[in-house]
């Protein structure tokens, strides 16, 4: 049989339009590795809930004429141009005879299946409509007892939705993201599953391994069996070049044998809930200690409209802004070249035209403003700035956010860059970093906790607490970044001591409640 690699689209409309459907195809030696793993409990049937170009389909009948038994197909497929492709890839009108165009999360199939295999489309919460995450939140309370929180992805539902159509002893194997396993739904849903289902195995790859390579995405394949939960699990790491031998493993029950290269470990499940079934052992014992108990964290200044908000020096200059509305900010992690925010550093930025003040209006009437500052604003409401979607829940729609400059800033979302930064110029940070904010406020107390921060063993430690994506880059939010295990001697050899827990509550609650 032909098979057709799928040629992604660096940018523009087509990488969008990609982004939109959330379709991107399983390479083969994933594919027939994820079938062999269904079809081995005796299955005859394989189910796919979300065809696209056929790669489990296409799997089945070469699995089939290995195992030299007949094993018959069938799914769903919401878009039926994807099918088009799954018929250049050499799939027949008999071999899609048993597609179904239609919604599988919403509108399912009303009977179980024995075997259920899918790459189910990624498409993240904010690229779903409202009528749609209200279904979904219905869905997720009806089959787990409770709604996932909204920031979960379309998958996450066909996982649900699939496991709860998967027969007596039947088994599941799915390719996701990585925040299928580290989201902040992630709990919420791995409790559930695990107390319903056996964890069989996790498979887990290095960014040089990763079956999309050019996807902004950290995949994972889960298998899954409805029988008595088991509390232990095999892990699984795959580098470049060992893609044959997965299938292998697989099929062996994941017995290891001469010649094999990939890690294989048998985990526990409750330790691995606890770092997240993506992640690799830790080591960290519960007692080190981590960030929280050194300071507090919170996301950066949501502007809602950094093109209205953000200015140059230029233009605050040619409104006539006055200085008491503008508050020096940093808004790009590329504007920062090294691990230091200095007063230089804002000066260059000037010099480039970059913006480097944030707009900061309180909440009088706008006729309560001197008249540049007026005007300014009646500017945004006249562009429609006030109708934004995050600037439209604010009351008056102009009203900025509150942070106090922080003395650690970190930056939010990395490519093998991802970094403390020590804010020596007093600026303060959009979106595109979280603050650090030392409970002890003392010189030497920030330059400690700097010195523990910058180290490599910390920084590495990132990897534990943040979620993956393509090409090793990870993000943390800021409750996450709080739990960064820090290594107990270099905490030792920083004499670095924890503040009080009383002041660090008071501080903590201070400065979560500037802007709620």
């Amino acid at each position: 049989m032909v098979r057709h690699q799928q040629k992604l689209p660096m940018s523009g409309p087509a990488r969008e339009a990609l982004r939109e459907k959330g379709q991107f195809w399983t390479p083969d030696w994933v594919a027939e590795a994820m079938v062999s793993y269904v079809v081995g409990g005796g299955a005859d049937h394989v189910f796919d809930p979300a065809v696209g170009a056929g790669a489990f389909f296409s799997a089945t009948k070469a699995i089939s004429n290995e195992i030299g038994c007949k094993v018959r197909f069938s799914g769903t497929e919401l878009d039926p141009n994807s099918l088009e492709k799954a018929r250049l890839n050499g799939l027949l009108e008999s071999d899609l005879a048993h597609v179904e165009i239609t919604d599988f999360v919403l509108h399912p199939p009303t009977r179980p299946f024995k075997a259920i295999v899918a790459n189910p489309p990624y498409i993240r919460h904010h690229r779903l409509s409202e009528h749609v995450k209200a279904e979904l939140k219905k869905l997720g309370t009806a089959i787990i007892g409770k709604p996932l929180d909204g920031r979960a992805g379309l998958h996450i539902y066909f996982l649900l939705r699939a496991l709860q159509l998967l027969a007596p002893d039947g088994r599941l194997a799915f390719i996701m993201p990585a925040d299928t396993c580290e989201g902040v739904f992630a709990p919420a849903l791995w409790s559930w599953v695990t107390k319903n289902y056996r964890l069989d195995a996790v498979i887990t790859f290095t960014p040089e391994g990763s079956p999309f390579p050019q996807v902004d995405t950290n995949p994972i394949i889960l298998m899954i069996r409805k029988s008595n939960p088991d509390q232990h699990f095999f892990w699984l790491k795959c580098h470049k070049g060992q893609a044959g031998q997965i299938k292998r493993l697989v099929t062996s029950g994941f017995e290891r044998k001469p010649g094999d290269t990939i890690l294989v470990c048998q985990r526990r499940l409750s330790d691995s809930l606890s770092t997240g079934l993506s992640r690799e052992p830790s080591g960290i014992k519960s007692t080190d200690p981590v960030l929280g108990n050194f300071a507090s964290v919170l996301r950066g200044i949501a502007t809602g409209a950094n093109d209205f908000f953000f200015l140059t020096d230029r233009q605050a200059s040619d409104w006539g802004i006055p200085d008491e509305f503008l508050i020096p900010a940093i808004g790009r992690t590329r504007d920062v070249v090294g691990d230091e925010i200095s007063p230089e550093t804002i000066h260059t930025l000037e010099s480039k035209g970059r913006p480097t003040l944030l707009f900061s209006p309180d909440s009088r009437p706008i006729n309560g403003f001197p008249p540049a500052v007026r005007e300014y604003l009646k500017r945004g409401e006249t562009i429609g700035f006030h109708k934004r979607p995050l600037i439209a829940t604010r009351d008056p729609w102009y009203k900025m956010e509150v942070r106090t400059a922080p003395p650690i800033l970190f930056a939010y979302l990395g490519r093998r860059n991802t970094r403390f930064i020590r804010n020596r110029a007093g600026v303060v940070p959009l979106t595109g970093f979280l603050c650090v904010y030392p409970h002890n406020e003392d010189p030497l107390f920030i330059d400690r906790l700097w010195r523990v921060l910058q180290h490599p063993e910390t920084v590495a430690n990132l990897s534990l607490v943040g979620k993956s994506y393509g090409a090793g880059a990870i993000k943390v939010e800021p409750r996450a970044l709080e739990r960064l295990p820090f290594p107990a001697d270099i905490v030792l050899r920083a004499g670095l001591q924890r503040a009080a827990r009383g002041e660090q509550l008071r501080l903590t609650m201070e400065r979560r409640a500037q802007w709620m």
